[in-house]
């Protein structure tokens, strides 16, 4: 059973982004400031991945931990209200972005998932070491 009404959890849902979240901006800030150039939410390739690195052939895609279903993870709690629309919710959030990797895959792009856990409250040094793992990745594959 929901906490608040349906109403105010209509109203908190309804803020909730999809693009230009923290998590996407913090590694859209910590490639930049090493040097990576990329497009953003590129309409043009399957699923519209959040970085496009077109020089490197690579892709990141910021995954949010409940919204795309990361069950290992401290952040990922299944819903206990409307379950039956959210299972189908977040499995179809699974199948899409199942399908856009591999259609980016067979089209020659090495994509690399980053997960919110990740990100999300990490200490600066593991934060920056995170960032210079990922840039190298971008660049040599």
């Amino acid at each position: 059973m929901d906490r608040i009404d349906a109403k105010t959890r209509s109203a908190l849902m309804s803020r909730i982004r999809g693009k230009n979240t923290k998590p996407e901006l913090s590694v859209r800030k910590g490639l930049f400031a090493r040097g990576l150039r990329y497009r953003l939410h590129d309409s043009r390739l399957p699923g519209t991945p959040d970085l496009v690195f077109p020089k490197h052939r690579a892709i990141i895609q910021v995954h949010g931990c409940f919204w795309h279903g990361h069950e290992q993870c401290k952040l990922y709690k299944p819903p206990s209200s409307n379950v039956d629309y959210w299972t189908t919710k977040i499995a179809r959030n699974k199948a899409n972005d199942y399908r856009s990797s591999t259609q980016l895959d067979e089209m020659g792009w090495r994509v690399r998932v980053v997960w919110e856990c990740s990100i999300r409250g990490q200490s600066a040094d593991r934060l920056e070491a995170f960032y210079d793992e990922l840039a190298d990745w971008v660049r040599h594959g």
